[in-house]
């Protein structure tokens, strides 16, 4: 089931059909559609099946992101692993379907204000469509009308991402100024504050792609960057949404993503789920469990991005490099523990340092979209909502395309970052752009950035929106995939062979070990092993060179006597990026059934992700 609580009519007028080339079927009971508030509520309902289920959202970012490790590599990045054979996503049901009713819902028995909010709603959608077709396959026909099966639109070559865009965004425009409904109790519905930041996130993804790329096109970056700027601040000053922070510095930011109904303080929309009827997502089950998902874990590199609590990078304090878990999570900006395990973490009141025994490679594992009671973890059993539009991106939204126009003030640095910092327990560095560059930040991420205040944005918009799903396309339209292939560096290891109260917890939670010797003397250390083990992971660690399969390694730090953990991968599954990648290619049977498609550039002739 979808995460929306409705109950969904079967309608004949909406289309099963998975692309432009098959035929439209019969309609059953069109006047009755049509003709009435309630029929059209009903068929709007069906547009949300276009949104990604509780399960769908939680994983969304474990795949194709530079801050984590994961246990089996994504075929998109894997070197020779992927082509056009593999690729999909040429599907054109829901757009028939939202085409179908806006050319359709026309009945003059209802309001015309009643009519253009429904068709507000669709065109939303069909922004909401596009938005995802050009950000996978670039060009791509345009079509704003049910296609019957002699039309020569299905078989006409792609439009330009210039015409496809514009077009977005007069839906957008649309959609912003006829949605009438601007309160929704279940936080789980379209309004005008969802289209308003649709547009946001839409216009500043197209501003920065045609930046960072150098795109020619008619409409300059900065006119949609000055698009994401009017849509983001009428939303800011309108709507009457704020960031949630009834819960404290230490607890609001997580509550955004454990609560069953939604924040709707902050939260624009989100995707619910209900034990009652049924409707459950799987995060817990994807991110405890040893053989179920990608195991995903964060890496080093990004956890060092976290500030300080007093505003101050944590690479600026003496003796980082070498900080062992427990003291590199001490006086950091609290959502860090709001993101990761941490010491103090407890799972139904029991103190719970990262699991190594059946789940985290690199140390650093991730809490944000589960629940912390143990009973949520084997099955799709999860009921807390998970946003898919919130305040805080509108927020990083507007402060972004202000700095890339080089137009933000102190206020707005105040009213954006400064105060999503603030409401991380952050002190320092809230009311005012910071004026100096963290040259640690710059050189490991965006050495060609050199303003202070955009590498902060950056910066917080990885930490604040993190695992949420955004992060591929802010890589894609900063042309940075090569992030992509960063190493996947864990927790700092200050010995081996000897076993690790992570948490200071009082327990001993694992042992990295090289030999079976090592083992046996880091056993005698615990006193009682045959107590201690029910709880003390043993992982064996290659310090060499490693072997032809994939394995944990610890990776000796210069000038220190202990390692980084390390998990890496063997040859076969060397990660790649090329600058086709930026965009998917087309799958092959498109081309059959309309030459006039052609393949996107480097994806040609069968070729595969080579890295070129």
């Amino acid at each position: 089931m979808k995460r929306i609580l409705y109950l969904i009519l079967t309608l004949g007028v909406i289309f099963p059909s998975c692309d432009l080339y098959e035929g439209p079927e019969s309609s059953v009971g069109k006047e009755a559609i049509f003709s009435s508030e309630s029929g059209l509520k009903t068929y709007a309902y069906s547009f949300y099946n276009m949104l990604p289920s509780g399960s769908d959202l939680n994983q969304i970012e474990i795949d194709l992101v530079d801050f984590g490790a994961i246990n089996n590599i994504n075929t998109f990045i894997t070197k020779n692993a992927f082509s056009e054979t593999n690729s999909s996503g040429w599907s054109w049901s829901n757009l028939r379907n939202i085409n179908y009713f806006i050319e359709n819902c026309t009945n003059e028995k209802i309001p015309q204000a009643v009519r253009n909010h429904y068709i507000g709603i669709a065109r939303m959608f069909r922004a909401y469509f596009y938005y995802d077709m050009v950000t996978t396959f670039g060009d791509v026909p345009w079509i704003d009308k049910p296609l019957d099966v002699d039309d020569e639109e299905l078989y006409a070559p792609r439009d330009s991402r210039e015409l496809v865009m514009e077009n977005v965004y007069k839906d957008l425009e649309f959609a912003c100024s006829n949605i009438t409904t601007t309160t929704d109790a279940t936080g789980s519905l379209v309004t005008k504050w969802v289209a308003y930041a649709l547009a946001s996130r839409i216009a500043l993804f197209e501003g920065t792609f045609r930046k960072y790329h150098n795109l020619s096109l008619t409409t300059s970056a900065n006119t949609w960057l000055q698009r994401a700027v009017t849509m983001s601040e009428y939303l800011m000053t309108n709507s009457g949404k704020k960031l949630y922070t009834a819960a404290g510095t230490k607890k609001s930011y997580r509550a955004l993503f454990t609560s069953d109904s939604p924040v709707t303080d902050e939260v624009l929309m989100a995707i619910c789920s209900s034990a009652t009827l049924g409707v459950l997502h799987h995060a817990n089950w994807k991110w405890t469990s040893p053989t179920y998902g990608n195991r995903f874990s964060m890496i080093r590199p990004f956890i060092n991005t976290y500030l300080q609590i007093d505003g101050t990078p944590y690479t600026s304090r003496t003796g980082w490099q070498t900080e062992t878990f427990y003291e590199e999570c001490q006086n950091r900006d609290y959502r860090l523990a709001q993101t990761i395990r941490t010491p103090g973490y407890t799972r139904d009141g029991t103190a719970t340092a990262p699991d190594f025994a059946g789940y985290v490679r690199t140390g650093y594992q991730p809490i944000k979209l589960c629940l912390d009671g143990k009973s949520y973890d084997n099955a799709a059993l999860n009921t807390n909502a998970l946003p898919l539009f919130r305040y805080a991106e509108v927020l990083l939204n507007y402060a972004e395309a202000k700095a890339e126009l080089g137009t933000l003030t102190d206020a707005d640095w105040a009213k954006t970052v400064g105060a999503l910092r603030a409401r991380a327990g952050i002190t320092g560095g809230i009311s005012a752009k910071p004026t100096t560059v963290d040259t640690y930040f710059q050189s490991t991420y965006f050495p060609a950035i050199s303003d202070p205040s955009l590498l902060e944005i950056r910066r917080e918009r990885g930490i604040e929106l993190c695992l949420e799903g955004f992060r591929f396309n802010d890589l894609r339209r900063w042309k940075c995939g090569n992030l992509l292939l960063m190493s996947w560096k864990g927790m700092y290891l200050p010995a081996l062979n000897v076993p690790m109260d992570l948490d200071k917890s009082g327990t001993y939670d694992v042992i990295f070990y090289t030999s079976a010797d090592g083992l046996a003397a880091a056993k005698a250390l615990t006193g009682d092993w045959n107590t201690a083990k029910t709880t003390c992971a043993t992982i064996y660690v290659e310090t060499g060179a490693g072997s032809a399969k994939q394995l944990q390694l610890a990776e000796k730090v210069a000038g220190a006597a202990g390692y980084y953990l390390t998990w890496d991968v063997p040859n076969e599954y060397k990660r790649v990026w090329g600058n086709k990648q930026y965009l998917y290619p087309i799958p092959p049977t498109v081309m059959v059934k309309n030459p006039k498609i052609t393949q996107n550039k480097g994806w040609e002739n069968g070729a595969t992700n080579d890295g070129n």
